[in-house]
């Protein structure tokens, strides 16, 4: 019952916008309407600049780690249980009830439920985004690394590892590339916008769609 209950308010919390909530607090534009219509650090980046993007990314990367945080401190729920907290916390922010199921790519997320199962897996996943990042300026393809080398981490992290805290995260890491998967195809037909820049419009497409944000 307990961990039914961890679950439910770990996705809950996980719904809650921080994209939004951060440009409606900053009087700055609806993120869902405006750049890549994204709502994620990456596309506040775009339409409110460095300090709503950063505020965006610690809320998005504080409520994928507090539930399971909380769970592997403050409860004697098993492995898997902090797990299934983190994977609901990432549904929340992909899927979110409050917004009629139209959420971000979730990486942000991710990345703080992957602080709070192993600081290690964490620091070696956002190296690995900054490292793609800065040589290639796509935060899609740094997305898509991060995320596919994250499971990989965990599972040759020192120490025993928890076959379903790493099933888990493979999980996520599947979710997040078919979230991307207009980024891959814009990756590779050279349409993909780099860091830092207004999103390029697909021919014969107006400026929708996403980007690799949070």
């Amino acid at each position: 019952m307990l961990s039914a209950i961890a679950i439910v308010l770990a996705y809950l919390l996980g719904s809650v916008s921080s994209a939004i909530l951060v440009s409606h607090a900053l009087r700055l534009p609806d993120p869902r309407t405006s750049g890549s219509r994204n709502p994620g650090a990456t596309n506040v980046l775009r339409t409110g600049g460095r300090t709503a993007a950063l505020i965006t990314l610690l809320g998005d990367v504080a409520k994928g780690w507090l539930p399971v945080f909380i769970v592997l401190q403050w409860t004697d729920l098993p492995g898997w249980a902090a797990g299934a907290v983190g994977l609901a916390a990432f549904l929340g922010h992909v899927l979110p009830v409050y917004y009629r199921f139209q959420g971000g790519k979730g990486v942000a997320t991710a990345l703080g439920v992957l602080l709070a199962l192993n600081p290690l897996v964490a620091l070696l996943s956002a190296l690995t985004w900054l490292a793609v990042a800065a040589i290639w300026r796509y935060s899609s393809l740094a997305a898509l690394v991060a995320a596919g080398a994250a499971p990989l981490y965990l599972a040759f992290a020192p120490g025993e590892p928890d076959f379903w805290i790493v099933t888990l995260v493979a999980v996520m890491a599947l979710i997040l590339f078919i979230r991307h998967d207009e980024n891959i195809r814009r990756l590779m037909r050279g349409e993909e916008s780099r860091i830092g820049e207004k999103k390029k419009p697909a021919s014969g497409e107006d400026d929708a769609g996403g980007d690799g944000s949070a």
